[in-house]
């Protein structure tokens, strides 16, 4: 696919709407012309994300080229990247709780007991410590968990459920770990954190060391959001030199041009114009000049039924979720009385659920969002999109386009295609030009995140053109602005599993609202984004991931 690439001039007008393939549903008839305010065309300038370590006098220094953890973590700026993020690095399977708090972590540990086998240092004991966010909220997110699977080599990907649930209980026993299996044993001498030490280069950090004798080896690991790490190179910390955790094959992808970059919204917008193409086209190019479709394809298609297994599970299971809270799981419940309603008219007084009921759809969307999140609680097997505390958001409206609307049913393979590639556009733009991490502007950044990607894939797979998808996660975004993270005891339960069914309840409508109109809106999403950046930096860091503020201290636990 070979698209003509745009080259404007400052000060270019808006791109003119472009009619949808087929928008009959969403049709208006004759209603006067509504006057809009044109939107800019490239919106604000976007400052890449900066963290506490930019504030010394010459930085960080960063010893590898661009990179999804290196775009991510801010240090690589989004225009000057070879590509965009991919839908492989947007959408990942991985362990509950969190992406930030456990899969990242986890990927550290692993890393460090890779380096340690591969300098032939044998270590007899090892000590963890958990600074910033994750010293924080490193328990309530099982992050010393997630810390000692890595070393013991599993992934977050592939580590199976019961060796998840029985590692802790085995190392208190024994006290040592088996590095990378059948390696070595070590001792796990101490696991500490540190929640009120924040080191320079991010608010998530880990420094695993490893004795052996009166030798030592240190590493430090930044998990710096979406499951991706920076690692820190140098002895100081003061002083990082950071590069980022990556296989050989992705290394490779990202260095690699794409056709079709876009740094900013309008960017995106522009390419779409002159070619006349949808947002999913675009991306889609982008992943085929380096895969094959058959692998792009088979890896959308393969997210698609993680996230309905994920459904699927929480639907089934019941009980208590872990932590002191001891929350019940409510999607077991709530899908049987639902099942029981569906196929039916209203009996009596009883008509919510049924199909007499003009508001059921709402009802799936939330279980559906409530199954995904109590299993991610449950430190189960979800799909990262974009974070494990928003992991709910994106299959619950993916779920609404397959069970409650025409194009869903008729073409459900190829709308879904749409959807998660016209989401990972938006996601993308999100990532590198602010931020995804709680602990770094709040939950704004995370389920709104997820509510503007949700929203943007459902106005695609709906045929909605690019200024209508671009419209529908600004409007998502918009209305998540300064939506801070404030998991009480510290577990990603409390409100994180009601808030992803309302967040994905709000894609919903912010899709159908862009789709009734012709693309014309006055904050453009480079706004949105930008103004979500700014309201992060501005917010306290007691309501960044911390449990210091918020419901978290107002609220008791029994």
């Amino acid at each position: 696919m070979t698209f003509v690439e745009s080259t404007p001039a400052a000060g270019d007008a808006t791109p003119t709407p472009v009619a949808s393939a087929d928008r009959s549903a969403f049709a208006p008839v004759a209603v006067p012309p509504v006057v809009t305010v044109p939107q800019a065309p490239a919106g604000p300038a976007l400052k890449m994300p900066t963290t506490a370590a930019t504030s010394a006098p010459e930085g960080p220094a960063h010893v590898d080229g661009p990179s999804p953890a290196g775009m991510i973590a801010g240090h690589v700026d989004a225009a000057e990247s070879a590509r965009p993020l991919s839908v492989f690095d947007m959408f990942r399977i991985g362990i509950g709780p969190s992406s930030s708090h456990t899969v990242g972590p986890m990927r550290a540990g692993l890393a460090f007991a890779q380096e340690l086998r591969q300098a032939d240092f044998t270590p007899d004991r090892l000590e963890v410590e958990l600074f910033g966010s994750l010293g924080a909220t490193g328990r309530g997110h099982s992050t010393d968990r997630a810390v000692m699977l890595g070393l013991e080599g599993y992934e977050p990907d592939t580590v199976p459920a019961d060796v998840v649930s029985s590692i802790l209980d085995r190392v208190q026993q024994t006290g040592c770990l088996n590095l990378l299996g059948d390696w070595t044993q070590a001792q796990v001498a101490d696991v500490k954190f540190t929640p009120f030490t924040v080191l320079p280069y991010h608010v998530n950090a880990v420094t695993l060391t490893a004795h052996s004798g009166a030798r030592q080896h240190r590493r430090t690991y930044y998990s710096v959001g979406g499951g991706f790490v920076m690692e820190d190179l140098s002895d100081d910390p003061q002083n990082p030199r950071v590069r980022a955790l990556a296989s050989p094959d992705a290394a490779d992808v990202h260095s690699q041009p794409a056709p079709h970059p876009f740094p900013t919204a309008a960017a995106l917008l522009r390419i779409c114009q002159v070619n006349g193409v949808r947002i999913s086209d675009v991306v889609r190019a982008n992943e085929e000049a380096v895969r094959p479709r058959a692998e792009v394809d088979a890896y959308l298609d393969l997210i698609r039924t993680t996230m309905g297994e994920c459904i699927d599970a929480g639907c089934r299971a019941t009980g208590v979720l872990p932590g002191s809270l001891k929350v019940a799981r409510r999607a077991a419940a709530l899908f049987e009385w639902l099942g029981g309603r569906s196929s039916g008219p209203a009996k009596g007084s009883i008509w919510a659920g049924t199909e007499d009921d003009p508001m059921r759809a709402m009802d799936w969307v939330n279980l559906f969002a409530l199954a995904v999140n109590e299993e991610n609680a449950a430190g189960h097997r979800v799909v990262t999109a974009p974070t494990n505390g928003a992991a709910g958001v994106v299959p619950a409206v993916l779920g609404y386009l397959l069970k409650f609307t025409p194009e869903g049913r008729e073409d459900p393979v190829g709308r879904s295609r749409d959807f998660l590639l016209a989401a990972t556009a938006i996601g993308s733009l999100i990532k590198t030009n602010a931020s995804i991490a709680g602990a770094e502007v709040g939950c704004q950044g995370e389920v709104g995140s997820a509510s503007a990607m949700a929203a943007a894939g459902l106005c695609e797979a709906f045929g909605g053109t690019a200024m209508q998808v671009e419209n529908a996660a600004e409007i998502a975004m918009e209305h998540s602005l300064g939506l801070t993270c404030d998991p009480i005891a510290g577990l990603v339960q409390i409100p994180c599993i009601e808030r992803n069914a309302i967040a994905a309840v709000k894609a919903i409508n912010a899709a159908r609202m862009a789709m009734w109109g012709d693309g014309r809106h006055t904050v453009p999403l480079d706004a949105a984004i930008e103004t979500m950046w700014q309201t992060g930096q501005d917010m306290m860091s007691k309501y960044k991931e911390t449990s210091a503020g918020g419901l978290a201290v107002n609220v008791v636990e029994c």
